[in-house]
């Protein structure tokens, strides 16, 4: 799914099931002892000095149903910092062994649009154990993101029909239909969420950020970004790179890259992910899709196919067929993490040999964000058009994407068109967009860690070795195994070295292979 469309990138893995099923209630100790900032480090960068009051500001922590949870105040315009604030809603998981605290770890699972709060809420699983004794694991909703000032554009309803349609327009009429379509969210975006929808950029996040490390205590970030996270990690240290303190980023989207790069690079990593899924299939035996790797990867390409011309009925609160467009997110959901590999064998099995598409709609809807009710249950997949379209401009040129189709199809010829595509979500964006890709050294920072898996669908591994040379201080694991993301997932190697780097300062080796 590309970084930027519509059949997009990875957001589901980082949060991965079930932990929204933790509970954790407030303890009632006292508050552990925090090493005094520096005086110049509650200051606001130089030349911002009407940033003063966000950057002196003091959190004020009250207990809720999970950890504890504070509001920070940020400009709404950073060029207008004496104009509208608005708050960034703000949870914090203490360490378990606070006479040994360290400071705070600051976590974003990606998206964008990826609920921060939700992940660090999950701490006990997200990071070591060594580091969830030693840190306090703070998250937030970034600007935009569910709790923090939403963006909102479509009804639930209409997001369905958004989701449900082709995402592979095969003529000009269906490809004046799609674009269309993106126009309509465009416009939704900006009636419903107004004047915030300009400023929900990465850049603002990444300040809001540095204010974030003033409030907590900090005179140096302490990071764990995945995904999307990694990017958003990466522009803070390219703009406070003496402030960077200990950092990873894990399942690397390098902030230079293209749109072009971006969809071809992530179509051939979900085909990749997908051989990997084949495999296994064929393994496991009765495989509805064929008996060898080629066979289940041309009947997936197929099968899409077949769904695009005539779906198959569900069961669902809302929708009652699975199309090509549903079809694919389910698939794609399946790619994030080897876990889902046997369900998406048996969902396939189901639409094949029953023309039900029930059980591959429930992965449909786990990457959406959608409950067995139809509701959407985040502003997950708004946010992340909208942060995504800020971020980068879009082509009006409906010639740019059918030519980034034919360039996705010959490397990966059933995730291509549905990625090249998906990057025509901002082909008519509302609002001026930033200043685009660019590299990021971040020169005169801390060591960053960057962790790279080798069958990532989502930020394939070279994306990683790109950061890992961008970046001026930098260090790269690589994890030889499949899955969004690496660290915590299933590796020791990897776990072992992150925590060692987060509670020891002890710095990994560069090219460490895991």
């Amino acid at each position: 799914m590309t970084a930027r469309g519509r059949v997009l990138v990875a957001v589901a893995a980082a949060l991965t099931m079930g932990l929204s099923g933790c509970s954790l209630l407030p303890g009632g100790d006292s508050e552990p002892a925090v090493t005094p900032l520096p005086s110049a480090a509650r200051t606001p960068p130089a030349g911002s000095e009407a940033l003063a009051k966000f950057y002196g500001q003091t959190l004020s922590w009250k207990g809720c149903v999970l950890g504890e949870c504070a509001g920070l105040s940020v400009p709404l315009d950073y060029a207008k910092p004496a104009g509208e604030a608005i708050t960034v809603q703000v949870v914090r998981m203490r360490a378990t062994k606070k006479s040994q605290r360290l400071g705070s770890l600051v976590v974003n699972p990606g998206g964008p649009g990826a609920s921060g709060i939700d992940y660090a809420r999950a701490a006990d699983v997200i990071v070591g154990r060594p580091v969830r004794q030693r840190f306090d694991v703070v998250g937030f909703d970034p600007r935009g993101v569910q709790r923090s000032s939403p963006v909102d554009c479509l009804s639930d309803e209409e997001m369905d029909g958004f989701l449900a349609q082709d995402p592979t327009p095969d003529d000009s009429s269906e490809v004046t239909k799609y674009l269309d379509s993106m126009k309509v969210l465009a416009d939704g975006c900006l009636q419903r969420t107004g004047p915030l929808l300009g400023h929900i950029s990465t850049v603002e996040t990444a300040k809001d950020m540095d204010i974030l490390r003033s409030a907590l205590g900090d005179a140096k970030l302490n990071y764990l970004g995945k995904s999307y996270g990694t990017q958003l990690g990466a522009v803070y240290a390219g703009l406070f790179p003496q402030l960077v303190g200990r950092f990873v980023l894990d399942g690397v989207l390098p902030p230079d890259l293209t749109w072009e790069e971006t969809a071809v690079g992530q179509a051939e990593g979900f085909e990749r992910a997908a051989h990997s899924w084949a495999k296994d299939c064929v393994r496991r035996g009765g495989c509805p899709l064929g008996d060898s790797e080629s066979a289940v990867m041309s009947g997936l390409g197929d099968l899409l196919k077949r769904l695009d011309a005539t779906p198959v009925p569900m069961r669902d609160a809302r929708e009652s067929e699975l199309t090509e467009g549903w079809a694919t997110l389910g698939v794609a959901q399946a790619m994030y993490d080897t876990r889902l590999w046997k369900p998406l064998t048996e969902a396939l099995r189901q639409v094949v040999t029953q023309d039900d598409g029930t059980k591959l709609m429930l992965l449909s809807d786990q990457y959406a964000r959608r409950n067995s009710t139809g509701k959407y249950t985040s502003n997950l997949l708004e946010a992340f058009y909208s942060i995504s379209c800020l971020d980068n401009p879009g082509s009006p040129d409906p010639k740019y994407y059918e030519d980034l189709v034919a360039k996705a199809s010959v490397k990966a010829p059933v995730f291509g068109p549905a990625l090249a595509w998906g990057a025509a979500t901002c082909s008519s964006w509302p609002v001026k967009a930033g200043p685009g890709p660019r590299k990021i050294s971040a020169e005169g920072s801390g060591p960053i860690v960057v962790i790279g898996t080798t069958r990532d669908p989502a930020t394939p591994y070279e994306w990683a070795v790109r950061e890992r040379d961008q970046l001026a201080n930098a260090r790269l694991l690589t994890f030889d195994g499949d899955g969004h993301t690496a660290y915590t997932s299933s590796n020791k190697c990897i776990d072992n070295a992150v925590n060692d780097y987060y509670t020891k300062g002890k710095i990994p080796a560069d090219n460490t292979k895991c």
